[in-house]
């Protein structure tokens, strides 16, 4: 009975803990989609656009902005998807074409004008190293998702993929540390350039921080 018990809150535990995490990732990644809507009435009247009038003037880099996106609101939809142990379990199918339309939008999207417009970033030189870093990542990452499925290697699939996302997620925890260093009254290329870094680097370590976690409780139900 007292071990029942205890199995029972920790699986209470878990379920509150990955609900604290998952509500707020929920939540504003819905809140960008649907914050990036209004680009596609492909009005000028947006701070972003009006800060680079000179670069969208370039066809090349407007387009590339549109898709850039576009893919991104696709990626992030579809890895919440890619997430939902219920889904995974319930309806493999849609797993897997969420997957694919994940790993095909990265590809060929995402990254590469991703890695385009990071020529042209905002910020230093190593702002636009960073976003270069970024949209190389990404592809690697989603590649060796791919290439790892393929194999039947569903572990390293879902660790590949758990790093794909976080890159994936940068645009998205971005916003949440500028919007925060700005109610502390940062300056705004301080403010753009600290967020950018903390968000790549943040993700990058929260994605090895859940890698770990996950890896360990998986050897742990072996020695049970």
């Amino acid at each position: 009975m007292h071990n029942t018990r205890i199995a029972t809150f920790q699986q209470s535990a878990r379920i509150f803990f990955q609900m604290l995490f998952w509500i707020p990732v929920t939540g504003f990644s819905l809140l960008l989609i649907y914050n990036t809507l209004p680009y596609f009435s492909f009005s000028k009247d947006f701070d972003f656009i009006e800060e680079r009038s000179l670069l969208f003037s370039n066809s090349m880099y407007r387009t590339c902005f549109y898709i850039h996106i576009a893919a991104g609101a696709i990626c992030i939809a579809t890895a919440l998807i890619q997430f939902s142990r219920y889904i995974l379990k319930k309806t493999k199918a849609i797993h897997r074409v969420s997957g694919k339309l994940y790993v095909a939008v990265v590809l060929f999207l995402g990254a590469p004008t991703g890695l385009y417009m990071s020529f042209f970033a905002k910020g230093s030189f190593w702002e636009r190293v960073l976003f270069m870093f970024m949209a190389g990542w990404w592809f690697v990452t989603t590649l060796y998702g791919l290439n790892t499925i393929h194999k039947r290697n569903v572990l390293a699939h879902k660790v590949w993929m758990i790093r794909s996302y976080a890159m994936a997620m940068t645009a998205v925890t971005f916003r949440i540390y500028h919007i925060i260093f700005y109610l502390l009254d940062w300056g705004h290329l301080e403010n753009y350039e600290l967020s950018l870094w903390i968000s790549v680097l943040g993700n990058m370590l929260i994605a090895e921080w859940v890698i770990y976690r996950q890896s360990r409780n998986y050897l742990r139900s072996f020695s049970l």
